[in-house]
């Protein structure tokens, strides 16, 4: 059932279609995530623009760039690269460039509505719902298709607000059976303290890539391990986490309080 309006890979990236949008139009900042300054339409230097390859792309994580190894397009750059600009490569028509990278800001917010979207109709309790994300799916694949300049003067903000209401719905749907539930859509959490915040997960839904620790008294590297540690429920400082991409922790002091970074 589950992107069932949509054909097979639609919203997967495919990289060997693609001319690299990712590793040129956006712009990052050295942070946790990335290693450098980078301004936007500007390639990045680890890209091989001869094959558009990442040079470090086996070590990303490792060199400094988490936020290259988690970021998905959700398939815009294909959709950009091959569809609404019928395979024009940026590096050799030059004059495209700044457009394109433009347009995949634009079609990358779409994807990640379209990924929503059939999210939402995979819900059995959004029945009430599916006829009405239906036709706000097909919409938004519709949009997908338009020319350069129509998807630049499309209002992508009023687009979101109107499918978010759908969202909204559905997830109230989906959650109508949760108690204690609190609500914090639209929560400005930049720069927010977790600390006391419980965002724990069983254990059995989480499968990290890898997990580093380090006991607040060890002076040594972190430690790594493949598996998850004792107990099945996960305690962690939560300051030291991202929770829209790390879980499975608490504050609060336990036996279990470590520096951890959990990997996806």
């Amino acid at each position: 059932m589950l992107r069932q309006m949509l054909p097979e890979g639609r919203l997967r990236a495919d990289c060997d279609r693609c001319f690299a949008l990712c590793c040129v139009a956006p712009a990052f900042a050295a942070s946790a995530d990335f290693a450098i300054d980078k301004a936007a339409g500007q390639p990045c230097p680890h890209l091989v623009q001869s094959s558009f390859r990442c040079a470090i792309h086996p070590r990303l994580r490792q060199a400094g760039f988490p936020g290259c190894a988690v970021y998905d397009c959700f398939g815009a750059g294909q959709q950009v690269a091959q569809v609404t600009f019928g395979g024009q490569d940026w590096r050799r028509s030059p004059g495209t460039a700044r457009r394109m990278f433009e347009v995949f800001a634009v079609v990358r917010q779409l994807h990640e509505l379209l990924w929503h979207l059939s999210e939402a109709l995979a819900l059995p309790p959004a029945g009430p719902l599916h006829g009405r994300l239906r036709l706000a799916l097909e919409e938004t694949e519709r949009l997908t298709h338009g020319r350069p300049d129509a998807l630049l003067e499309l209002d992508v903000d009023a687009h979101r607000r109107s499918v978010n209401a759908l969202l909204v719905g559905a997830s109230e749907l989906a959650r109508a059976g949760v108690r204690h539930r609190k609500d914090r859509s639209g929560a400005d959490l930049v720069g927010a303290s977790l600390v006391g915040a419980r965002i724990i997960c069983p254990r059995q839904q989480l499968q990290p890539d890898r997990i580093e620790f380090q006991s607040p008294q060890s002076k040594h590297p972190l430690q790594r391990h493949r598996r998850f540690p004792p107990p099945s429920r996960y305690f962690a400082r939560a300051e030291e986490m991202r929770p829209e991409r790390w879980a499975g922790a608490t504050a609060g002091t336990s036996r279990f309080r470590r520096k951890v970074r959990i990997f996806w």
